[in-house]
């Protein structure tokens, strides 16, 4: 299959390694057109770790060049890029496509589904809980690939497509996808802004002296007790959605292929294995500057809705705002965009089900 991947960033050019090595043909679209300069001039993206070789995807021109030329876009950018993204792929996907978001934030589906059936299109919209793959961009043309997960949580919008949703995933990137029926699910299901939280937070001078550090490693007992608080407030806001979702125990042994153990433990046998992953070397990081807006906002506001709010995770928004200077909770542009804080609860359950999609 065609596949356009909106971004070029390390799990943009996993993305489009997996899916080649799959059979199947990728396609790159950097908005600022910076990161795929080397691409676009015919140098092959190379992949090491986990995924090994060089690959060869296209490079598109722009958003409809990207959307024309595929039969499946996958979004591939952080948090705060994927309004953007939104907009710019909305008025060229067609009924005939699908659009994949790697990974769904910020009910970041619900948007697209409103924003294409304004241009009178019903598209399927499969978000997924996490990436397919994590890594570390090494280049312009280069990305070492850390893991390809066993096992990433989906559902597709409109619900009644999740059957097709499961199997194209399938088809794309190998039997690995969970179809956990709801975006509510999904909403719930990213564990990457808890975990990063925590990790960013007790590892913050690291970041921010621009040191080098074993992320696994600096995963010590006090720090992963702080990983599995904040995962229960999670599972206690997805209980009273009554979403069934992976525990972040669970999540650590499919991801990254460790025994079930405590956090720490986890994450100390990914280090001396050899796949506990470099720490973030810059304050700047996605760790915070998407997970705390596009994760922790959501998650707080999911949990004041359904009377279960989560301190931890309301705390941690507040202290990364004040050790930024940053109004974190207002860097959010697609709840706001949604209006969702004039839904009722059951108006959020019915459009994660259904989409806006068109009158029948």
């Amino acid at each position: 299959m065609r596949v356009g991947i909106v971004g070029a960033g390390s799990i943009a050019f996993g993305v489009a390694c997996l899916l080649e090595q799959m059979g199947h043909q990728a396609m790159l679209w950097s908005p600022s057109g910076e990161r795929t300069k080397e691409l676009a001039t015919g140098k092959a993206l190379t992949a090491s770790g986990a995924i090994t070789g060089k690959f060869h995807p296209k490079v598109a021109a722009g958003a409809a060049d990207l959307v024309d030329g595929v039969e499946v876009v996958v979004v591939a950018l952080p948090g705060y890029g994927h309004k953007f993204a939104f907009d710019a792929i909305g008025p060229h996907v067609r009924a005939d496509q699908t659009v994949i978001i790697s990974s769904h934030a910020s009910f970041g589906a619900l948007y697209l589904s409103r924003e294409l059936a304004a241009h009178g299109v019903t598209a399927t919209i499969i978000a997924w809980g996490t990436t397919v793959v994590a890594g570390r961009q090494k280049g312009q043309a280069e990305v070492n690939v850390s893991t390809v997960r066993k096992k990433v949580d989906i559902a597709t919008v409109p619900h009644a497509r999740g059957t097709e949703g499961l199997a194209l995933c399938e088809k794309l990137f190998g039997d690995r996808f969970v179809d956990r029926g709801s975006l509510m699910a999904i909403a719930v299901s990213n564990l990457n802004p808890q975990n990063h939280m925590g990790i960013a937070l007790c590892n913050l001078t690291r970041m921010e002296r621009g040191e080098t550090w074993s992320q696994g490693q600096n995963v010590t007992p006090k720090v992963g007790r702080l990983l599995e608080q904040l995962d229960e407030e999670r599972l206690v806001i997805a209980a009273a959605l009554g979403q069934d979702v992976r525990t972040i125990f669970q999540h650590f042994h499919l991801s990254f292929h460790v025994p079930l153990a405590s956090i720490s433990q986890m994450n100390q046998a990914m280090h001396e294995a050899g796949n506990g992953g470099q720490g973030p070397t810059t304050a700047d990081s996605r760790y915070v500057l998407e997970d705390v807006p596009f994760g922790l906002v959501a998650t707080a506001k999911l949990g004041r809705l359904v009377g279960k709010p989560a301190a931890l995770h309301e705390s941690g928004i507040q202290i990364f705002s004040a050790l930024y200077g940053r109004d974190f909770v207002s860097e959010n542009d697609l709840l706001p965009a949604l209006d969702i804080d004039a839904m009722s609860l059951d108006d959020l359950c019915r459009l994660s089900r259904d989409g806006y999609g068109l009158p029948a």
